[in-house]
């Protein structure tokens, strides 16, 4: 067995199905499903099974070597790092990974300004709601909207800024109409959400009433408003900049909501020129 064939049993073990071992990977699902049967018929060993729901299970097997795969893989991470970290030219590849929101409305416009000072760089933006496990490499970087609460002891974290949320509409609605309109929020799984709470509460508190519809994303709560289903919480730093939203003045002495953004980095990754540009390029760029 070769690193190459453990990084398919990585990638069932992180994923699931063969789908998104096929995602984390790179490659189409015929190409994981092949490998994997190559893989067990070379060590005469069964790996893994499907559920009947179409999942992917390994077996006791199967779990073990996923649990050597991860220590190898995070061995290659350090080779990898001392052997291109020596000096501090910010070249090859860095994965960043936020919510969509943050990364669609945020970073993608302040990245040209980045690639333009590190022509070398090449920057990998995930925009994901999950958070994507640092230490298993599934990113480089993460900017999340929380203090983190777990991660490992080789994850580093800190605060960079902050978001202030106001209440939006969208630009067509008549300024007499805005305090009237429905609240768009988030359905019950993403309930957690503080923006999520605040809009719950203000609802309950002052009976009002909740849209139509419901979104799991605040990209989604963005459309939504811009499209005129109704009002909600939105990070100023991204609606103050859509033409095509209006900022609702709140009530005297209702508490604006503000939410944290932190920066994740793995230990082991510290040092890298090309880490370092994107963390300085992160901590100019994140609102304040």
């Amino acid at each position: 067995m070769n690193w190459n064939d453990l990084r398919y049993i990585l990638a069932i073990s992180r994923g699931g199905t063969l789908a998104q071992a096929a995602r984390l990977l790179a490659v189409d699902d015929s190409t994981v499903a092949r490998r994997l049967i190559a893989m067990q018929d070379a060590i005469g060993t069964r790996l893994y099974h499907r559920s009947a729901d179409g999942t992917l299970q390994l077996t006791p097997a199967g779990e073990r070597a996923a649990r050597h795969a991860e220590r190898i893989e995070r061995e290659i991470g350090v080779l990898d790092a001392e052997l291109s970290g020596g000096d501090q030219v910010a070249s090859g590849v860095v994965r960043l990974t936020s919510v969509p929101i943050i990364v669609n409305h945020l970073l993608i416009p302040a990245a040209p300004g980045l690639l333009k000072r590190h022509p070398q760089l090449e920057l990998q933006l995930i925009g994901d709601p999950r958070d994507l496990n640092l230490t298993r490499r599934e990113a480089d970087l993460a900017l999340r909207l929380a203090r983190p609460k777990k991660g490992g002891t080789r994850v580093r974290a800190r605060r960079v800024g902050s978001l202030r949320y106001a209440v939006y509409v969208s630009a067509s609605c008549p300024a007499r109409e805005a305090r009237m309109m429905p609240w768009i929020t988030y359905d019950e799984a993403m309930g957690h959400l503080p923006q999520a709470g605040w809009i719950a509460a203000t609802i309950k508190q002052k009976g009002e009433c909740a849209a139509s519809v419901r979104v799991n994303d605040a990209e989604a709560v963005l459309e939504g408003v811009a499209a005129g289903l109704g009002r909600s919480l939105l990070p100023r730093v991204v609606a103050d900049r859509d033409a095509r939203l209006r900022c609702v003045p709140m009530a005297r002495g209702a508490p604006p909501l503000e939410r944290e953004l932190w920066l994740l980095a793995h230990a082991d990754l510290s040092g890298l020129g090309r880490i370092n540009a994107v963390v300085r390029w992160i901590e100019q760029t994140a609102p304040r």
